[in-house]
């Protein structure tokens, strides 16, 4: 939870820049046993997505809670709803979905490749939904 919560803290100005707000919603126990600094950059991937592709003046909605026996950590963002057809290919080194989210992320397609190599390697799940112009990022990490 701590991690979670110095990076929305530091992911502050990107916020302020388009004028975004954010709830952030951890429970406060909430550990896992992991790699931080890889953990790290899977979240830092995904607000810094969640940013670039947000609807200025959006609400960003960022969750952390136990399900079972695993820690569940989404990330929500209101921006243009990812085609159906596009959603499986997301997680493939070097693409983009310019005409679906935007192209002016300046990325070059490995955030999201990275960040499911990241989860995988901890025995996770990465998984992205998208419709009605909100798109939800939800990481699973199992905690036993």
């Amino acid at each position: 939870t701590r991690l979670l919560e110095q990076l929305v803290f530091e992911f502050g100005p990107m916020f302020g820049e388009k004028h975004l707000n954010y709830m952030l919603h951890a429970e406060p126990d909430l550990m896992i046993l992991c790699d931080a600094d890889k953990m790290q950059r899977v979240l830092d991937n995904l607000l810094r997505n969640a940013v670039y592709y947000s609807f200025e003046g959006s609400t960003v909605e960022i969750a952390a809670a136990f399900k079972e026996d695993a820690a569940v950590i989404t990330v929500v963002n209101q921006g243009n709803t990812i085609p159906k057809e596009k959603l499986g290919r997301i997680f493939e080194q070097f693409y983009r979905l310019d005409t679906a989210r935007g192209s002016n992320s300046g990325g070059a397609g490995l955030g999201l490749a990275i960040a499911r190599e990241i989860v995988e390697l901890h025995h996770g799940e990465i998984t992205v939904q998208s419709k009605e112009e909100r798109t939800t990022f939800e990481v699973t990490i199992p905690v036993s």
